[in-house]
């Protein structure tokens, strides 16, 4: 088959991750009483299940509490890349926070990656690990001069890198930066065994438990949705947003970020490496191997929750690009990542505010969370045995460098501030009854903005469109048919449900019936 050949059209219906569809994972029941336990970990991802690992292995009585199912969201949806290298990373940590600060951040994803190593070693665990370099590249001349500012930033933190004129793709290329010796794996493959110790090691596990708040005082205690309750020495919230912000205002303090993955089988042979763009929209590539044969992870086209173009088009234009560079026999997979990126881009981890050593966050990792998500872990398992390490100030969610956060903070709420009054002002006069089936919009009724979806079976459901978080209006995702938060990255089902945080409520149901009794004037059609 030529490029040519491949004429397009052929995503998958719907979307999909590769590395949930290829793994089974135990089943675990719901909270359903009180109980007492040393620490409560809220979150199933690769934080929560890292932090359980290494605290019932201490010795500790951990208890996970996990709103859906485990490695649900943001680890089952990664790239799966274990890199210390974060895009542009390093020239800005060292002119916003120092030269030493900058070096911390390259040391504790580094640990996080030896860590990794070392833990597949220790438990022989088969998930397709594989050591990697990983380069970015820049096709224009800005960014260009941005890599070369990078490298020197490479030079002076003693980082394993350097620059190269090329990179083995039909990509017409500025410079690189290449880091070496990093990895890639599959991640729920590796988190399996991790979760399985956790049981054997006597710690709970509890899904569709969602937690919703905390009582605070010396042993603080989680509330969930439904009642029940876990009262605890340590709270560690690792569920992605916090789903407890105390006085710590994260909802203005991170903005909530998309992007885009195909897997696919390729004409051309992938030369080994992993590759990101800097130039925007990002571009990623990284191999896979699915059912035995070698395809290609294509991943990119980053835009805030909620915002941009129809969200299928993001598919299709890394379609194209796979076209382009490696030439495409048939996409596998389909699927998106939603990520939080914080004022000065390095994670939140420790304690949620001052006076609160009891309640741990960890948050923020900017679409880098196997690394970060890892070191996360290690460094809130340090906090609750009081134990020293390193990385401490340099997470810690009471940080504040002038620059950039200042300039952030604004930039970041004057864009939520506007998203909420444009929400406000949007109307439209779609009739929802013209709807093709698996279609969804914005409609009126009686002057009030709703969402319809018609689902395949042509069945409608229709939805308020106000965000149950702050009253922000949410947008159709076509891509993933949901309804999507612009402000704060609340993300729902089309029938309402909360998909991810930091709404806890879903959103208001409405009786499609009640529309037959409507004339075209109350309803706004």
């Amino acid at each position: 088959m030529t490029n040519k050949d491949y004429t397009g059209g052929k995503l998958p219906e719907s979307p999909e991750s590769y590395w949930k569809d290829s793994t089974d994972l135990p089943e675990f029941p719901k909270l359903d009483k009180d109980i007492h336990v040393d620490v409560v970990i809220v979150g199933g991802g690769i934080t929560g299940i890292t932090s359980a690992y290494l605290l019932a292995n201490k010795g500790l009585k951990v208890a996970v509490l996990e709103a859906d199912r485990l490695l649900n969201g943001t680890t089952g949806h990664t790239t799966a890349k274990i890199t210390a290298q974060h895009d542009l990373i390093y020239d800005e940590l060292i002119t916003n926070m120092g030269k030493s600060k900058a070096r911390l951040y390259y040391e504790a994803n580094t640990e996080a990656l030896q860590f990794i190593k070392k833990t597949i070693d220790q438990h022989q665990i088969d998930c397709d690990f594989s050591e990697q370099d990983a380069y970015i590249y820049a096709t224009t001349e800005g960014y260009e001069q941005k890599i070369q500012k990078e490298a020197k930033a490479y030079e002076q933190l003693r980082i394993d890198g350097a620059l190269v004129d090329s990179i083995p793709f039909d990509i017409e290329v500025k410079n690189a930066l290449v880091m070496r010796n990093q990895g890639q794996f599959h991640p729920i493959k590796y988190m399996n065994p991790l979760v399985q110790n956790i049981t054997e090691q006597g710690g709970q596990i509890f899904e569709n438990t969602t937690a919703v708040n905390v009582e605070t005082g010396e042993q603080p205690a989680v509330l969930t949705r439904d009642g029940a309750k876990v009262t605890a020495n340590h709270v560690l919230a690792c569920s992605h947003f916090p789903f407890y912000e105390g006085l710590g205002l994260y909802s203005t303090r991170m903005y909530a970020d998309r992007s885009y993955a195909l897997a696919a089988k390729v004409n051309k042979k992938f030369p080994g490496g992993m590759y990101i763009s800097a130039d925007k929209p990002n571009r990623s590539l990284r191999s896979v191997t699915i059912n035995g044969e070698e395809m290609v992870l294509i991943v990119g086209e980053s835009h805030k929750t909620g915002q941009g173009v129809d969200t299928m088009e993001h598919y299709k234009a890394l379609e194209e690009f796979g076209q382009q560079v490696l030439g495409l026999e048939k996409i596998n997979y389909r699927w998106s990542a939603q990520d939080l990126t914080t004022l000065d881009k390095v994670p939140y981890i420790g304690e949620i505010t001052a006076g609160q050593p009891n309640i741990l966050i960890a948050t923020g990792y900017r679409k880098w969370g196997m690394s970060n998500g890892t070191a996360a872990a290690l460094l809130l398992c340090d906090i609750v045995l009081k134990e020293k390490n390193n990385f401490k100030e340099l997470y810690t969610p009471s940080r504040f460098y002038a620059n950039p956060s200042i300039k952030n903070f604004f930039v970041q709420n004057a864009d939520v501030v506007s998203h909420l009054i444009k929400g406000k002002l949007e109307m439209t006069n779609i009739d929802p009854f013209t709807l093709s089936n698996d279609e969804g919009s914005i409609i009126s009724v009686k002057g009030e903005r709703k969402g319809a979806y018609k689902d395949k079976e042509g069945k409608l459901h229709i939805v308020d469109t106000t965000c149950t978080h702050m009253g922000c209006e949410v947008e159709w995702n076509s891509g993933e048919r949901s309804w999507d938060c612009p402000c704060h990255g609340s993300r729902f089902t089309y029938t309402g449900d909360v998909m991810e945080g930091p709404a806890e409520k879903p959103l208001q149901q409405y009786d499609y019936k009640l529309l037959d009794n409507l004339t075209s004037e109350d309803s706004g059609y």
